[in-house]
């Protein structure tokens, strides 16, 4: 009898051993591995339309467009005392009037690395801590004066043709 209780006690024994060591390796590596920077823990943020009017002499060049998304620690976002859109709003502003050299009407001269990365370290250098970690840009158009004049001539002379169209429909249209 005293063998069959020295024999259950050696076996709970045993077994609470090796669940505290395997507990012990698995929190061991689960901290070791830190999560991959776009895979998670990390928040996605989009930004509203951003509309840039650019200056050139003294008059309206024409206008940069983009919608940019960002990731952002979402622990540090929740701290900020400015909207985060306004940051992002007001670094593209910053980043454009500061850099009067780049010609939009030249694709080359556009370099989108360099935008990304400055929008990202003024806003982490602003803040004081590393908020964004990357800056993807969603869409970015640049229109000119040339392209808005002629959009709007092309909406006014398709709304002209619409109304003829419908005044000639209501006209034919026999009466009840």
């Amino acid at each position: 009898m005293i063998k069959f209780i020295a024999a259950a006690l050696w076996i709970c024994a045993v077994t609470l051993g090796a669940v505290f060591y395997s507990f012990q390796a698995a929190g061991q590596r689960g901290a070791a591995e830190p999560p991959k920077p776009m895979l998670g823990g990390l928040d996605y943020v989009k930004t509203d339309m951003i509309s840039v009017p650019l200056l050139r002499d003294g008059s309206i060049d024409g206008y940069f467009l983009t919608k940019l998304v960002y990731t952002v620690e979402p622990a540090e976002i929740k701290k900020l005392s400015v909207p985060a859109q306004a940051l992002m709003t007001d670094q593209v502003y910053s980043y454009l009037y500061s850099n009067p050299q780049i010609d939009f009407t030249k694709k080359g001269s556009i370099d989108l690395d360099a935008f990304r990365k400055s929008i990202r370290d003024t806003i982490n250098t602003r803040v004081g801590v590393e908020l964004v970690h990357e800056v993807l840009i969603d869409q970015v158009n640049f229109l000119s004066k040339d392209d808005i004049r002629d959009n709007a001539l092309r909406r006014r002379k398709n709304a002209g043709e619409t109304a003829a169209a419908m005044t000639k429909a209501f006209k034919t249209a026999p009466e009840h």
